[in-house]
């Protein structure tokens, strides 16, 4: 399998999770079409069905809607609905055990708190250095 793929898990769910990230980080816009599945399948090597499967769920997650003779495109509200998801799912799944972890490791309020300063002036820093 090409190092594109991890074994773990099906090159269908890896192909919509990726489709999932650009919409996420904009770089798929609602109304933006995706790629065709023959450009997907060609530039990654895999199979035409491999995509549509992938494309599939995306349907059928309501993230992207099939235009007869067009192709597919990001629906309106995907970004959103994805973000509200993916906030939900932190929260709920992954936030517990990192607050256990963080218990564990014996860290502190303050030293979290440290972080997240240094981390916000480091980032407006970033934002206010002209490109």
């Amino acid at each position: 399998m090409s190092k594109l793929w991890d074994d773990s898990q099906p090159i269908y769910q890896q192909l919509r999770e990726r489709t999932i990230a650009r919409i996420l980080s904009g770089e798929l816009a609602e109304g933006e079409p995706l790629p065709s599945v023959r450009q997907i399948a060609l530039e990654m090597q895999i199979n035409p069905i491999t995509v549509s499967k992938a494309y599939q769920m995306l349907v059928d997650d309501e993230l992207v809607e099939k235009r007869r003779g067009l192709g597919m495109f990001v629906v309106d509200g995907a970004r959103q609905r994805l973000l509200a998801s993916e906030r939900e799912h932190f929260l709920q799944q992954e936030w517990p055990q990192l607050m256990q972890r963080i218990h564990n490791l014996g860290i502190d309020l303050q030293q979290l708190q440290t972080l997240l300063q240094q981390a916000a002036n480091a980032e407006q820093n970033q934002q206010e250095e002209p490109s």
